[in-house]
């Protein structure tokens, strides 16, 4: 007996299809650009033709140009089409990193850390720091054997702020791009390798230091609160898990 249409399990289950078509399309359509199909600046065909293409629905091409455009390979202009942005796939870029072991990905992290605590500190307007300041508070410290999920993302968080805090467009959009990786690494680090979590009071501080334009403190800050990562993952390179393995 078929399920009743309205229950949970059957709009999990219309999810769960309309996800794999959506997930289809999407692969679909990044062979298509990147095979050259319509070169940077064309337009693309409309949602209507690229679903006869694809043999999907207008709604399943409508969230795989939302998903490309997000990842800027698309540029959606209303009332004009949708035109192709860049050749560059950063899911690719992604899937590499998130295969990179975890000493490499703490030493990526710091790289894009200290710049962003950097930037930060010199462009910070009051309204970042009340943002910074609400990412800390949420953050809090973590304890062994509370739950590591939501307070990964409180932490994400609060970096993400610093990393908004740095007016620097693009290398925001990389921090954003980089943070299911980030988030992946850091709980790989504290439940599979037992690594020390950096701490609340060394967050408090580099908070501080942005707020007072303290540029080289952030950066110091900055890079202490992850040089116990990469050393530990540096004095056992066989611990450094790759992510991709990890999940």
């Amino acid at each position: 007996m078929p399920p009743d249409s309205s229950s949970p399990r059957a709009e999990a289950l219309t999810q769960a299809r309309r996800q794999s078509l959506v997930d289809l399309a999407l692969e679909a359509l990044r062979a298509h650009i990147a095979a050259g199909m319509w070169p940077v600046g064309t337009r693309i065909p409309t949602e209507s033709e690229l679903g006869d293409i694809l043999h999907v629905g207008r709604s399943t091409v409508r969230e795989a140009i939302r998903v490309l455009s997000h990842a800027g390979i698309l540029e959606v202009r209303q009332g004009d089409g949708t035109y192709i942005r860049s050749l560059e796939d950063p899911a690719a870029l992604m899937r590499t990193i998130s295969r990179s072991n975890l000493r490499e990905h703490f030493e990526l992290r710091a790289m894009l850390d200290i710049e962003t605590a950097r930037l930060a500190a010199s462009r910070r307007t009051q309204r970042d720091l009340k943002r910074i300041q609400a990412g800390l508070d949420a953050r809090g410290e973590w304890e062994k054997g509370e739950g590591v999920d939501a307070f990964i993302e409180h932490d994400s968080v609060f970096h993400l702020a610093i990393a908004e805090a740095s007016r620097n467009g693009a290398l925001i959009q990389l921090y954003r791009y980089f943070l299911d990786a980030a988030q992946d690494a850091a709980r790989s680090a504290l439940l599979e390798h037992d690594v020390p979590e950096p701490g609340l009071a060394l967050h408090g501080r580099l908070y501080r230091a942005i707020e007072a334009g303290d540029e080289t403190r952030a950066v110091r800050i900055a890079r202490a609160i992850l040089q116990p990562l990469i050393a530990a993952f540096s004095l056992d390179c066989d611990a450094a898990d790759t992510l991709g393995a990890s999940r």
